[in-house]
């Protein structure tokens, strides 16, 4: 059976939308000669119901003095490429990709709903280039964790950092700043 894990009213940060928001109805499902609810899910007026594992409270973000490297940051999750059947066309029109009878939709959340994806004449305009968009999209986070990694190193150990990878490390700490829309951008210290 399932507890509310969290409360009307009470602000927290929504995963699967990188934002933050307030608990608008807690919606517990009933089953009949049952005490308690089968599942319980929070309306944020995001549009859709949310279920406890995506959604953060501000105290446990409080509690959190530094992620480990294994956590990462909340925003830095596992996207994943899924193929969806193609309803718009009929699956004999030409392509010379492997499957033309599916698109590519970068999932973002972790019951595969939500994510990225394109329109029917963007994708039949130019399939090559819109795989290659969910091929970058679903690498993303990756790159984010090296690029915090580069500049986090680069802003601790000015010395051993060789020449030709200072002005790289300043891009990675420009974006990562951009990113996160940190107030202090990451510098690299002069020696």
């Amino acid at each position: 059976m399932a507890k509310a894990l969290f409360h009307k009213s009470q602000r927290v940060f929504v995963k699967p939308v990188g934002t933050w928001a307030v608990i608008e109805h807690v919606v517990p499902q009933w089953v009949k000669d049952v005490n308690e609810p089968l599942r319980i899910t929070y309306d944020c007026g995001l549009g859709r119901p949310f279920h406890a594992h995506e959604l953060v409270s501000e105290q446990a973000l409080h509690n959190q003095n530094r992620l480990s490297d294994d956590d990462e940051d909340m925003m830095l999750e596992h996207w994943t490429v899924e193929r969806r059947l193609i309803k718009w066309r009929p699956s004999q029109f030409g392509s010379s990709l492997a499957d033309p009878s599916t698109y590519p939709v970068v999932a973002t959340d972790e019951g595969g709903k939500g994510g990225w994806r394109v329109g029917g004449a963007e994708y039949d305009r130019d399939p090559q280039r819109v795989e290659h968009q969910a091929r970058m999209i679903v690498h993303t986070p990756d790159l984010m964790r090296i690029a915090r990694r580069l500049a986090e190193f680069a802003s601790g150990n000015p010395g051993k950092l060789p020449e030709e990878l200072k002005s790289v490390a300043q891009r990675c700490g420009l974006i990562l700043g951009d990113v996160y829309r940190l107030d202090e951008e990451i510098t690299i210290a002069a020696e």
